[in-house]
């Protein structure tokens, strides 16, 4: 969806008064998914460092596939996470009977947060100037692939 264009409300008295509220509420709503999808890809590259540290993950590909990040247009959210189905998934996460909990998403955000902030911070303190804003805005949806740093 293009940014929308302001719209004339009404003319009074030879004034004319124009509407900015839908581009300022696009550019907002942007400029919030484009700091999740950053912030998100820091916070996948910290959990790769992570996980590498482990024992027998320094080359291993199914690291990279067991890490993704959803950034959703319409709910307006960021999800990130380990697919539950690998062995460095859910199960190393939240740990079972036979291992200890790792913590390596909950790790890799509690460390970061000034780092975090920092990224949104860049994104949303463009809000006053429109020209950041369509600089830093991206159209299209996002989901990371498998094996992108």
């Amino acid at each position: 969806m293009a940014m929308p264009r302001s719209v004339v409300k009404f003319k009074r008295n030879g004034v004319e008064f124009t509407s900015s509220v839908d581009k300022a509420m696009y550019s907002i709503e942007e400029l919030s998914r484009a700091a999740l999808r950053d912030s998100a890809k820091y916070i996948r590259r910290e959990m790769l460092k992570r996980l590498r540290k482990l024992p027998g993950m320094k080359k291993n590909r199914r690291l990279y596939r067991s890490t993704q990040y959803w950034v959703r247009r319409k709910e307006s959210d960021l999800q990130i996470g380990l697919k539950h189905n690998t062995w460095y998934g859910a199960d190393s996460e939240l740990g079972t009977h036979k291992q200890p909990a790792r913590g390596i998403l909950r790790d890799s955000v509690y460390l970061n947060i000034d780092q975090i902030r920092i990224i949104q911070g860049q994104y949303l303190s463009a809000i006053a100037d429109e020209n950041r804003v369509r600089g830093l805005i991206s159209e299209e949806e996002f989901v990371s692939p498998d094996g992108e740093e």
